[in-house]
């Protein structure tokens, strides 16, 4: 394998080494093979559910780095799926080339899609340093390289970002509804297509959201803030707790939440249909923590040993009752 391939992914090339790096990529047909081999295998163990886990997959990384030349990366990389995807995980990686003039340069940019199935989520490090977390049913599109003057990543779905900070090189994230802007700080991002709003807090820094309707709405959040938008309406309000963003940990946090809500989320997270049969369990007000591995049966039948209701699934429908 290519020296300065493992240098990259390793991120222990310098901005300029990492755009010749991508040059020579484009036009060397092998080198571009063995670039993007490695690269789903990185993206692959960005994806280990838990801790250990991913620990155990960077092992498995430094040994398929190692191996490659005497062909014996089919292995290694069948060990790492054992690891990091136990549940055959979906991931999507997408690559095209596209042409870029920078100042009279031509750059090949590959860009990435990554999608974190039900019930699992995500961790990522983008070339320019910034850590993205993303929960589960959540698409996350970004190129290999930053090189316009704005980084920009577009978001569907759930992500924590902690971005880096670069000097006149904004973080842009696009959603369905509204662009976040930042240049150093960490923030979560609720946006999936299917909720009824999409909810932006920031933990640490400054942030600039813009809506995407006619009215062109747009917000500056202090740290500690949140914005939520919805019904072409935005609210700002502080944020109630740090636990909301415990999903990173695997951990689902309801902090006194109208059951109707959480059922939304558990619809999401575990891409299932809920029907509700009683509509006043629906008015029940919930606070608790549950593991995401535990799986969505669990996490309702410990709600139903409060708030007493019954439990019916059929394929990919739970009914309440």
């Amino acid at each position: 394998m290519d020296e300065q391939i493992e240098k990259y992914f390793q991120g222990q090339l310098s901005s300029e080494q990492a755009l010749l790096l991508m040059r020579k990529v484009e036009s060397d047909e092998k080198l571009k093979k063995q670039f993007i081999e490695c690269q789903n295998l990185n993206a692959l163990l960005a994806l280990a559910p838990h801790e250990d886990d991913h620990e155990l997959a960077k092992r498995e990384l430094d040994q398929f780095i190692r191996k490659q030349q005497s062909r014996k990366y089919r292995l290694i990389l069948l060990r790492v799926s054992g690891y990091a995807a136990a549940i055959a995980l979906l991931i999507g990686i997408t690559w095209w080339v596209t042409s870029t003039n920078l100042q009279h340069k031509q750059l090949a940019e590959v860009i990435n899609k990554m999608y974190v199935p039900a019930g699992q989520r995500a961790c990522i490090t983008l070339s320019d340093g910034t850590e993205v977390w993303l929960n589960s049913q959540s698409t996350l599109i970004y190129p290999s390289l930053f090189t316009e003057k704005e980084r920009r990543v577009t978001l569907t779905g759930e992500a924590f970002f902690d971005v880096a900070k670069v000097k006149n090189k904004p973080f842009i994230v696009n959603t369905q509804k509204m662009n976040i802007k930042v240049l150093g700080t960490k923030f979560n991002v609720y946006a999936y297509p299917d909720a009824e709003l999409v909810q932006t807090s920031l933990v640490k820094g400054r942030l600039k959201v813009c809506s995407l309707d006619k009215s062109n709405k747009s917000i500056t959040l202090e740290s500690n803030q949140e914005v939520i938008y919805k019904n072409g309406k935005m609210k700002v309000q502080s944020i109630r707790s740090g636990e909301n963003f415990s999903w990173r940990e695997g951990v689902y946090y309801f902090n006194k939440e109208p059951f109707i809500d959480i059922i939304k989320k558990l619809e999401l997270y575990y891409d299932v249909k809920i029907i509700v049969e009683t509509p006043s369990i629906l008015n029940i007000v919930y606070r608790g923590k549950f593991r995401q591995r535990d799986g969505i049966i669990e996490i309702l039948q410990i709600i139903q040993k409060i708030h007493k209701f019954r439990i019916e699934k059929n394929d990919n429908v739970i009914i309440l009752k």
